[in-house]
């Protein structure tokens, strides 16, 4: 009973600060921050973070996670939404780039998150990421949608499109009139892999 008890203090702990790292990341950035403001607005101490997470960038990461995983629920739904495999993927890429207009996703995942933690393509979440997009495409192969390419060569393109697509817009002072013109060149180049009817 004690261990359980500890164990939820634990978790209890981590998701305050969590919570609390994430609004102040978004709205002051990671580098304006205190760590020292953060913890006394949760009523812990910083040993309470370097515990949990190490140092700020693994509270950053922790952020990152929490926030990646929000996003992949919501891109999940987009895509099943959709009427074709084809079309879930295309809805799933666009929603991707559309998030990058959103603050909370815009500073802490495409700006803070590549500049204190390095190449978004390299983060561990990326390679799930990839995984799915390779048999999505695969499927897509299989089923005579898509042209006969190599499934990860396709996947890590697009994914890499979509990504700095995101990456460009979140960096644009005003990213509102990037959007359409981004999207629509996306699809255009995801549109390729499309097999023809001969």
């Amino acid at each position: 009973m004690a261990a359980k008890t500890r164990a939820q203090m634990m978790e209890k702990t981590r998701a305050k600060l969590i919570h609390a790292a994430r609004k102040a990341f978004a709205v002051k950035g990671y580098a304006a921050a205190s760590m020292d403001d953060l913890t006394a607005d949760v009523g812990l101490t910083r040993g309470a973070l370097y515990h949990n997470f190490g140092d700020k960038k693994g509270l950053l990461q922790a952020v990152i996670d929490q926030i990646d995983g929000e996003m992949v629920e919501r891109l999940r739904i987009e895509r099943d939404r959709a009427e074709t495999s084809w079309l879930g993927l295309l809805a799933e890429y666009t929603a991707y780039i559309e998030m990058s207009l959103e603050p909370e996703i815009q500073r802490i995942m495409l700006l803070d998150g590549p500049a204190v933690l390095g190449d978004p393509s390299q983060w561990p979440s990326q390679n799930a990421c990839l995984r799915t997009t390779t048999q999505t495409i695969q499927a897509l192969i299989d089923e005579g949608t898509v042209k006969s390419v190599d499934a990860e060569a396709a996947a890590r393109l697009l994914n890499g499109a979509a990504l700095n697509a995101a990456l460009w817009i979140a960096a644009e002072n005003d990213p509102h009139p990037y959007l359409a013109k981004v999207i629509e060149a996306f699809r255009c180049l995801a549109g390729g892999l499309l097999k023809t009817e001969s």
